[in-house]
């Protein structure tokens, strides 16, 4: 078996897109959003850190995902800010792709203790 819990098939979620995985599937402290940008898999912790809002709600463009709230964006790859208002960054998770199945390796920090 690979690393990882699955939260999705390949198609599940369309290119520009995110979807939330609640919290207790993962055994984190949050929420993580999984995103498809330009072929490839993301996974951040869901809420954003300048207020409460759900990225998995936000806009995908360029490898980062946009706020929906108040358009702070961060970069998909490693949940860095790329602008304000944020000034915080979100936490990354690692996603791995096996056949179909599209999983979550949460990340040690973010673990529900």
């Amino acid at each position: 078996m690979s690393a990882g819990i699955v939260v999705a098939q390949v198609g599940d979620i369309d290119d520009g897109e995110g979807i939330q995985v609640v919290a207790s599937v993962l055994g984190t402290v949050d929420n993580v959003a999984v995103f498809h940008d330009d072929g490839e898999y993301f996974a951040l912790d869901d809420t954003c850190t300048h207020e409460t809002a759900s990225l998995a709600e936000g806009w995908v463009e360029d490898g980062c995902v946009e706020c929906p709230l108040h358009a702070a964006k961060f970069c998909l790859g490693d949940g860095k800010v790329q602008s304000m208002p944020a000034t915080v960054d979100v936490f990354a998770h690692q996603v791995v792709v096996d056949g179909d199945d599209i999983r979550v390796v949460p990340n040690p920090e973010r673990l529900a203790s």
